[in-house]
C-alpha cells in the first residue's frame, strides 16, 4: 500500500466517522446518509449514498463521488458534507461522462470546482465541539469532562463540565457561542472555568453550581 493510498483510506475513515451521525439526523432537509463507499483506489475519492430515512431500494437512492485531493491537500469530512448539501439540492446538470451507476444506484461524479459548498452551520460547529470534548484522544480532550449540554438560543450553547473537584466543586456550566474559533475555545476552556470575573449563578438551572460566560471568548 502506497503512502498516497493510505492517506486516502485514512481520510475515508474520518469521513465515515463524521457521516455516521447522519444515518439518523438528516444531512439536508429529509435526506439521510444511506452509505459511505470507498471508491476504487485509482479515483482518490469517496462515494456517499443519500436517500430517505430507512430507504433500501437502490433506485430510490443516489450516490455521489467526491474527489478528495485538492492540490497537495485533502478535503476534510466537513468539506465533503458541505459539497453533498449543495449538490443534492436544486438542479445540477452533469456531463454524460460524470453520470453512471453503481450497485443499482445512479452515480454522479462531482466536480467541486463548479460547486459552491454549503456554509458551515451552527449545528456542524456544535457537533464538532461536542465530539472533541468527548473524544478519547488525550490531545483533544480538555481537563474537564463533558457531562451534558443544552441549546439555549441560536447563539448560545451551554456545556456542563465536571472540572477539578477541589478547585470547582459541583458541576460547572460554560456558555459558548456556536460558530466561534473552535480550536482556540478547546485550548482555553479548562483554564477559563475558574475565572471569577466570568462566573455567575443561574437560579433557573438546577443542573450546575455556577455558570461561566464564554460567549465573547
Amino acid at each position: 500500500m502506497t503512502d498516497e493510498y493510505e492517506e486516502i483510506v485514512e481520510q475515508q475513515a474520518d469521513i465515515t466517522d463524521l457521516l455516521l451521525h447522519h444515518v439518523y439526523a438528516p444531512l439536508i432537509e429529509d435526506q439521510h446518509v444511506r452509505g459511505v463507499l470507498p471508491a476504487p483506489p485509482t479515483t482518490d475519492a469517496v462515494r456517499v449514498v443519500l436517500g430517505d430515512k430507512g430507504e433500501y431500494a437502490t433506485d430510490r437512492l443516489t450516490a455521489y463521488e467526491i474527489p478528495l485531493r485538492v492540490d497537495d491537500e485533502l478535503r476534510t469530512p466537513h468539506d465533503v458534507a458541505a459539497l453533498l448539501r449543495t449538490v443534492h439540492t436544486g438542479t445540477h446538470i452533469y456531463p454524460g461522462d460524470r453520470v453512471s451507476s453503481v450497485m443499482g444506484m445512479p452515480l454522479f461524479t462531482v466536480d467541486p470546482t463548479t460547486v459552491e459548498p454549503a456554509p458551515f452551520s451552527n449545528d456542524d460547529w456544535t457537533l464538532t465541539l461536542l465530539r472533541c470534548l468527548t473524544s478519547s484522544s488525550t490531545e483533544e480532550r480538555p481537563r474537564a469532562r463533558l457531562c451534558g449540554f443544552v441549546f439555549l438560543a441560536p447563539d448560545r450553547l451551554r456545556l456542563y463540565l465536571d472540572a477539578d473537584e477541589e478547585a470547582l466543586p459541583g458541576m460547572t456550566a460554560a456558555d459558548v457561542r456556536p460558530g466561534g474559533a473552535l480550536t482556540a475555545l478547546l485550548a482555553s476552556l479548562p483554564s477559563l472555568l475558574d475565572e471569577e470575573w466570568l462566573t455567575t449563578t443561574d437560579a433557573g438551572d438546577p443542573h450546575c453550581s455556577r455558570v461561566v460566560d464564554l460567549t465573547d471568548r
